[in-house]
């Protein structure tokens, strides 16, 4: 009996703070799994049980850790110390690749991985497994071009991206961002890119849109405004100007031309959460900690007022939807240079983290809903083709590996 040969891809996704990893992770590997490939997700992340893993797709959890300040890391849940919990880690993702000996190792945004926790089974992949193919998933945006450049220099990134990996995947397009030519990336290093474009998310039926549109009791003649703030650790801020705009609308005995739905992330704390939720029912709008299917909730949406991380940009665009912006500067500014990268394109509206409050909120999105054409124009021109990209360029290391038995 001859057993067909399957292809293992192995996924690192590191998810210290957020949900934006583990998303383009398992967008990715959404399309990547198969009959013929085995599909195996390192990850960090505390929600990972929560989600639903496809045929020919599962995970690895490792401890979760979360960012304190200044490079420090701490354990998410178990009270152990920090080094012992990155010792836990280094040894389940090395064990698991030694046993699971991928053909494809993909690393997403971290070259070295949390702590340089990758880098022995990226060395031991190296000497032992010289027909695998090492990539580092990037995202459009890093971070400000200085920072990048004196974070890679310190901790020697330059050098593990030339010695240690095959290829290198840009999520993006080099219009839009030039990491090359940004971040100084030697040619040496520079003939390892590869543009994908931009990583498209599941589209939802029209009438499963429609159907939630039920659900949340908006009419056809509605239109619905989603707010959310990714994982919510920081989004504190956009949701109570948010609320403070239909506060003021209340008060005053205006009836907003919309219908919101809020979701507050599952990582806002506690007490803001509580507030949150609690304004929100002052105001009978509905409110979530955690929407599951916010594929479909965006294609339901007229409006998505988000912070402009580079998966809830990706799904938005994927619908086709508005979407108005309010990037966080701090820690990194990743999120501001996309926004105004975007908002260059007329893609998106965008309001400075710094200058949002409720008036301008409320005169943003009045501006949209009367722009919906030009809106649509111009998202309907933009091309999602980073998973066809993708999946070509496997399909020729396939080939030639495939070649080589």
């Amino acid at each position: 009996m001859n057993i067909p040969q399957n292809h293992n891809i192995l996924m690192y996704s590191h998810d210290t703070y957020g949900l934006g990893h583990i998303r383009r992770t398992m967008a990715i590997a959404e399309h990547l799994r198969g009959p013929d490939r085995n599909v195996l997700i390192l990850t960090g992340t505390p929600l990972a049980g929560q989600l639903t893993f496809p045929k020919y797709v599962d995970f690895v959890r490792i401890p979760g850790m979360i960012k304190k300040a200044n490079d420090e890391y701490f354990p998410l849940t178990i009270r152990i110390d920090p080094q012992q919990a990155l010792e836990i880690r280094q040894s389940i993702i090395m064990a698991t690749v030694q046993t699971f000996k991928p053909d494809l190792f993909i690393v997403d945004k971290e070259p070295q991985g949390l702590k340089r926790e990758v880098m022995p089974a990226l060395g031991w992949i190296s000497e032992n497994l010289k027909k695998t193919k090492t990539v580092l998933g990037m995202r459009d945006i890093m971070d400000d071009a200085e920072t990048v450049k004196s974070d890679w220099e310190k901790k020697e990134i330059y050098a593990t991206i030339e010695d240690l990996y095959s290829e290198v995947w840009v999520y993006g397009e080099k219009k839009i961002y030039d990491p090359v030519k940004e971040y100084d990336i030697p040619e040496s290093i520079a003939k390892k890119l590869f543009f994908t474009g931009y990583i498209p998310r599941k589209i939802p039926k029209d009438s499963a849109a429609e159907e939630l549109r039920l659900q949340l009791n908006v009419m056809t003649n509605e239109n619905l405004v989603t707010v959310t703030t990714g994982g919510g650790g920081d989004g504190f801020h956009v949701l109570d100007s948010y609320l403070k705009m239909l506060e003021k609308m209340k008060a005053q005995s205006i009836l907003p031309p919309f219908q919101t739905v809020l979701i507050t992330g599952p990582f806002l704390s506690s007490n803001d959460k509580d507030e949150i939720l609690g304004r929100a029912r002052d105001l009978e709008i509905l409110s979530y900690d955690f929407f599951s299917d916010m594929e479909t909730l965006i294609a339901a949406s007229d409006i998505i007022v988000s912070m402009g991380g580079y998966n809830t940009m990706c799904e938005v665009l994927s619908s086709r939807a508005m979407c108005l912006v309010i990037p966080r500067e701090t820690p990194r500014k990743e999120q501001f240079i996309r926004a105004k990268a975007f908002n260059r394109d007329g893609l998106v509206e965008f309001i400075p983290w710094t200058r949002l409050n409720r008036d301008n909120l409320e005169e943003k999105l009045l501006i949209m809903l009367e722009n919906k054409e030009l809106f649509a124009h111009n998202l309907a021109d933009f091309n999602m083709n980073g998973i066809k990209n993708i999946r070509q360029r496997i399909s020729q290391f396939w080939n030639s590996k495939n070649e080589c038995r």
